[in-house]
């Protein structure tokens, strides 16, 4: 069971590792980078409101200290010696509320004065992530482009391997057809297979053409030479004794072309 289970750990790990992508990797670390920073700035927005309500409560308390205050002046100024007492008292118990708030207040904004910082040094973290993360990202989408590069110029990537054996096989097809075209050429010409068409020659028919073929050439030169001559008779001669020479010729060379066959 502990091999099995390597195994197969080994063997998702090497899935895994096909299907990661550093790119996308760095992308979802960067997002959760970013949410992060967003939460620590959704906290220091809550503790300045909770800041901003504590003071407006000190406001509150310290204004009705005061009118309290002025109640208590009056109660005396009256001859209301108990009436400036109340007073005194319900401004006594203000007055703790209000060192309490001041206390909580205090508590606060060195709270969201943290916050604050870590929330700069967050962003200033980000910020450095970020361009790090495009750094590696360019650089490896470059080493990506270069290494398929590299694969398609030495043709062991899988497209151009394809494209080899492909290539491979027309050409061992083209081979295959022009054997067999001279194949069937040479059966043609040497008589073991019949043409329906009757335009093939076998060898001796060949022969013939090709001598009849030379015969004709010479005999043309030999004019032309004549006429560059000035047309004497001795050149006229000499052409017609070439056109002799040549017809011995073909006479000479078939009985051997025969025997040959």
């Amino acid at each position: 069971m502990k091999r099995m289970g390597m195994i197969f750990r080994a063997k998702a790990n090497k899935a895994l590792d096909r299907a990661e992508d550093p790119r996308e990797t760095l992308d979802y670390s960067y997002q959760k980078q970013l949410e992060l920073l967003q939460k620590v700035r959704r906290g220091v927005a809550d503790v300045a409101t909770s800041r901003k309500r504590l003071e407006l409560q000190l406001n509150q308390l310290q204004g009705q200290s005061s009118k309290l205050e002025d109640q208590g002046r009056k109660a005396l100024a009256l001859g209301r010696e108990d009436l400036a007492r109340e007073a005194l008292s319900r401004r006594a118990a203000l007055q703790q509320q209000v060192t309490d708030l001041e206390t909580q207040h205090t508590t606060l904004q060195g709270e969201e004065e943290k916050l604050t910082l870590a929330a700069q040094r967050l962003q200033a973290k980000v910020d450095a992530f970020r361009t790090k993360k495009e750094t590696i990202k360019a650089t490896y989408t470059a080493a990506q482009a270069q290494t398929r590069i590299g694969e398609a110029f030495s043709g062991i990537s899988e497209e151009m391997g394809d494209v080899g054996l492909a290539i491979q096989r027309a050409e061992d097809k083209t081979q295959q057809l022009q054997a067999r075209a001279g194949a069937i050429d040479e059966l043609l010409a040497s008589g073991a297979l019949d043409d329906p068409t009757g335009t093939a020659k076998d060898d001796i028919a060949a022969e013939l053409d090709r001598i009849s073929g030379g015969s004709d050439v010479e005999l043309e030169l030999q004019r032309m030479k004549a006429e560059l001559a000035g047309g004497s008779s001795s050149s006229q001669q000499a052409i017609e004794g070439g056109a002799q020479d040549s017809a011995q010729q073909l006479q000479q060379s078939s009985p051997h072309k025969f025997d040959k066959q």
